[in-house]
């Protein structure tokens, strides 16, 4: 997911970009690491009730392979036990309610997270690099330099009870990651 273009309902209606009984245009821009990616028109149709909808229009591939195209993405909304309406997107494939909708790399259409079959990062970490991930994760909460065996020391300012507990956390990851290590030595050396 985190090369592909993604539109995000509920940010577009905090930004002004959607609202409720309005007909609004305008564009989305994407960049990666500070280069643009990706760009569509689109306008938030929601003016007649029961037939809300986005219009995305956008230029995908180039040259001869260049394509315009013209996406319908319907809306609906729900009432949350708390009041108001909150706003969904229709998945024009999987056609379920979705906050956001995503176009990766090589991809032709917006379409949901589960229509692309996209996973989130923790997702795509085997279990033997979990333990390495969290300790790198802690590493960086504290400044610390990331790696294993880097070590860890006590932020200025930080409580020593709260260093402590974060050194203890630290040292059962320590002991996991070890272990995988040593499981992985133990796969190299069967071979």
């Amino acid at each position: 997911m985190d090369a592909s273009l993604r539109i995000d309902l509920a940010w577009m209606f905090r930004t002004g970009r959607a609202k409720a009984g309005a007909h609004l245009f305008g564009s989305l821009h994407w960049t990666c690491g500070g280069e643009p990616s990706g760009s569509i028109t689109y306008s938030a149709i929601m003016d007649t009730p029961g037939e809300e909808r986005l219009e995305l229009t956008y230029t995908r591939g180039s040259g001869d392979d260049r394509e315009h195209v013209r996406q319908t993405v319907r809306l609906c909304f729900t009432r949350p036990q708390y009041g108001g309406k909150r706003w969904w997107m229709i998945c024009p494939y999987r056609h379920i309610r979705v906050g956001k909708l995503y176009l990766p790399p090589g991809g032709d259409r917006f379409a949901s997270r589960e229509a692309w079959r996209l996973g989130y990062l923790c997702q795509r970490d085997a279990a033997r690099d979990r333990p390495f991930e969290r300790l790198f994760r802690l590493q960086k909460k504290l400044g610390c330099n990331q790696g294993w065996e880097a070590g860890l020391r006590r932020p200025k300012g930080m409580w020593n009870r709260t260093f402590e507990r974060h050194l203890e956390r630290y040292m059962d990851l320590d002991a996991e990651c070890a272990v995988e290590v040593m499981a992985m030595m133990g796969r190299f050396g069967g071979r």
